[in-house]
């Protein structure tokens, strides 16, 4: 039993102490930080299995120890942006081909027609809003591109809320650990403002859950 929960218990250590494991990787691999950092958030963001590696909390350490000079901004910026952007291109094309064998057959039965013409008006109607706030909201920022596949959003229109989202998110996490990363303040309670930046990314989520409810409260209240 303790064997099964040691990846569990790596998994919670790396997301809340991701500072300390990325100076580790730098140490110890040098310019290979560069892929490896590309691998974990073209993973976190393009196979839906893995939701739960660090994203907002990877780019702010990132972004911090090339403010130490450890890393070059430049290089690190173009490198998680071509893997968001790849990420998310990835997970929706999946979708988007593996939407026939996922709507016929045997696969019918798992996902309703109707929940996918819901997506479908849902992406159509509040495409840009959905797949650029998802790039600041964890786990959801893995399945949205995933939903806009299987939804049969239009690539065109998908491609370039993808790369406005991502370079968004990109920007604005890294470049924030590359100014205020290095504050003492802010090296001390590193745990603590990991922790903040998860929730203030959740924050857009709850607010459009909590639109949406209100909006069909008040259509059921309409005479």
């Amino acid at each position: 039993m303790e064997s099964l929960l040691e990846p569990v218990k790596f998994i919670f250590d790396f997301l809340l102490h991701v500072d300390a494991h990325l100076k580790d990787i730098i140490a110890n691999y040098g310019s290979l930080t560069y892929p490896i950092l590309f691998l974990i958030i073209f993973c976190e963001t393009g196979l839906i299995v893995t939701p739960y590696l660090p994203g907002d909390s990877l780019l702010f350490a990132a972004g911090a120890f090339a403010g130490m000079g450890l890393l070059n901004i430049q290089l690190l910026m173009a490198c998680i942006f071509a893997a968001a952007v790849l990420g998310d291109a990835t997970n929706f094309w999946t979708a988007r081909f593996a939407h026939k064998k996922l709507t016929a057959g045997r696969f019918a039965r798992l996902i309703k027609r109707e929940h996918l013409e819901r997506t479908q008006e849902f992406f159509q109607r509040y495409g840009a809003k959905t797949i650029v706030l998802a790039r600041f909201v964890p786990i959801v920022r893995t399945f949205a591109p995933f939903v806009a596949g299987l939804g049969q959003m239009n690539p065109k229109r998908f491609t370039t809320f993808n790369i406005v989202g991502a370079a968004a998110w990109v920007a604005i996490f890294v470049l924030a650990g590359f100014y205020f990363g290095n504050i003492p303040v802010i090296q001390k309670n590193f745990t603590l403002l990991i922790l903040g930046i998860i929730f203030v990314s959740v924050l857009p989520l709850i607010y459009e859950f909590v639109r949406a409810r209100l909006g069909m409260r008040g259509a059921k209240e309409r005479p």
